[in-house]
C-alpha cells in the first residue's frame, strides 16, 4: 500500500500554529484537514492518518502520514515549511534481517485490573514503559538491539478533556517479519493514534 509522509516545520510566528500547539485536538483537526472531506464515520482510519509532533532544536515539526495523497494547500498560508514524500519505496524495501533505526512516540499504557485504578487505562513510565515497547516491537516483528526511552510532554486537549502520556522510543532493531512491520507502519501502534501517538518511523541502517 502506498503511504505519504508530510513534514511540516511549524512557523511559530503564525498565530494558528501557536494556537494549535496548545491543544492536541486542534492539531488533530489541522492534520485531518490534509485529507479529503466526506470519508465517512471513521475518516482517520479511511485515510490512514497518523502523526507525531517532534520537538527539535530548531522548533516543532509535525510529521503526518497518510494513505491518501495529502493536500498541503489546505493549510493556512505561512503555517509552516512543508515537504511531502512517498513512503512506498521504504515500505516495500523492508526485508527480513534488515537492520533499521526506529523512532516512535507512543502511549505506553495498560488497563489496570485491581486496586483503585481497576478498569482504568493507566500510563506506564520508566522500565515498565520500556518493557511495553519491547513487547509491542516483538509482536510486530521487530527485534530491538538498542532502546532509548524519553518522556515527552503529554498530549492535552483544552476544550475536550484529552490527556495521553507520551514516551519517545528510539534506537536500532532488526526486522524479523517484514510483512508484520509493514502493516504496523501503516496502521500505527498502541492507544492515542488520533492524538499524536503510534507513528512508527524507520530508516535502514548503513
Amino acid at each position: 500500500m502506498t503511504a505519504w509522509l508530510t513534514r511540516i516545520a511549524l512557523d511559530l510566528r503564525h498565530p494558528a500554529a501557536r494556537r494549535d500547539l496548545r491543544d492536541i485536538a486542534a492539531v488533530h483537526r489541522r492534520v485531518m484537514s490534509l485529507v479529503p472531506d466526506g470519508l465517512g464515520d471513521q475518516p482517520r482510519q479511511q485515510a490512514g492518518v497518523l502523526f507525531r509532533l517532534d520537538h527539535t532544536t530548531v522548533g516543532p515539526v509535525l510529521l503526518v502520514q497518510t494513505t491518501l495523497p495529502p493536500e498541503p494547500a489546505r493549510l493556512p498560508d505561512g503555517y509552516g515549511t512543508v515537504a511531502t514524500r512517498d513512503l512506498r519505496p521504504l515500505v516495500d524495501a523492508l526485508t527480513n534481517g534488515m537492520a533499521v533505526h526506529y523512532r516512535i512516540a507512543a502511549n505506553a499504557s495498560k488497563r489496570a485490573w485491581k486496586g483503585d485504578s481497576a478498569g482504568k487505562v493507566v500510563a506506564l513510565s520508566g522500565p515498565q514503559a520500556e518493557q511495553w515497547w519491547q513487547r509491542k516491537a516483538e509482536a510486530i516483528g521487530l527485534v530491538l538491539r538498542h532502546l532509548h526511552a524519553q518522556p515527552q510532554p503529554a498530549a492535552r486537549g483544552r476544550a475536550v478533556p484529552i490527556r495521553h502520556a507520551i514516551t519517545l522510543f528510539e534506537g536500532q532493531a532488526v526486522v524479523a517479519d517484514a510483512d508484520q512491520v509493514r502493516a504496523a507502519v501503516l496502521s500505527g501502534i498502541g492507544r492515542g493514534r488520533s492524538f499524536g501517538c503510534g507513528l512508527l518511523s524507520l530508516a535502514p541502517m548503513r
